[in-house]
């Protein structure tokens, strides 16, 4: 049987990071890579795991190709603090590696949730990611926000779902949203992209009413409002951003 590695990234999630490990104590080794957490984050690591990672997290695509390649085992199941793996993911899994998969790695449904609620429209759900995989044959984009997964075929597909915490309220989605944009205009200004106000004003629109409508949010209600105007907001605050660099480099030249 191939045996499993769970890396999982943590910065500050003593209040999450429990049932994250619990989830996978049945996995053959755990890897912890924290952040330079200021809270107990490493205190209750160390309970599940020895090899916990202290790395100061600067280019994410970089920082989870280094975690992954700490790995002993080829196969890794990939986590953040915020995911729970599932019972029925659970046993999905040992089938799959018990024999002698032919697949690269597999991606994993999603239920995300925001608070306590699950998003199940907006395109939230399965929302599927290659979160199984042979380290040696994927790799993430180097880049410091939403860097794309590559790897190999072939690809398999697990039906088991990963458990997605992925904001504790309204107001923590709205704080990862600004740091994001952030993140995202740095990007297009380090790469010198060319961005054009009206391009930006027509998928500001397009991006509310692909989610709102095309993806069938408003059967979330006012929960599916919120998640289409924030996909919206993404858009605008990052060009935003962007145009507030382009003019401070104007600015010191």
């Amino acid at each position: 049987m191939n045996k499993l590695t769970v890396v999982v990234l943590t910065k500050n999630e003593e209040d999450r990071i429990t049932k994250c490990l619990d989830s996978v104590k049945w996995a053959d080794e755990i890897i912890v890579v924290d952040d330079e957490s200021t809270d107990k984050t490493l205190e209750i690591v160390r309970r599940y795991t020895g090899r916990v990672f202290i790395k100061k997290m600067d280019i994410e695509g970089k920082h989870r190709n280094w975690a992954y390649a700490q790995a002993k085992n080829l196969w890794v199941l990939s986590l953040d603090a915020d995911e729970i793996a599932t019972p029925e993911l659970k046993e999905e899994i040992e089938g799959v590696l018990a024999g002698n998969p032919q697949e690269n790695g597999f991606t994993i449904p999603r239920r995300n949730y925001i608070g306590n609620y699950w998003v199940k429209n907006s395109g939230w759900y399965p929302s599927a990611q290659l979160k199984l995989f042979r380290k040696d044959k994927f790799r993430y984009e180097e880049v410091s926000v939403h860097p794309r997964a590559f790897m190999d075929d072939p690809c398999g597909h697990l039906k088991s779902d990963i458990i997605h915490y992925s904001y504790r309220s309204l107001e923590d989605f709205l704080n990862k949203l600004n740091n994001q944009t952030t993140r995202e205009a740095q990007k297009w200004f380090d790469q010198n992209k060319p961005m054009r106000l009206k391009r930006f004003i027509w998928r500001t629109v397009d991006r509310f009413f692909r989610s709102y409508i095309g993806k069938r949010g408003f059967l979330d209600g006012f929960m599916g409002f919120v998640v289409a105007y924030y996909a919206s907001l993404y858009q605008f605050i990052s060009y935003l951003k962007y145009r507030e660099l382009l003019l401070g480099r104007r600015k010191d030249k």
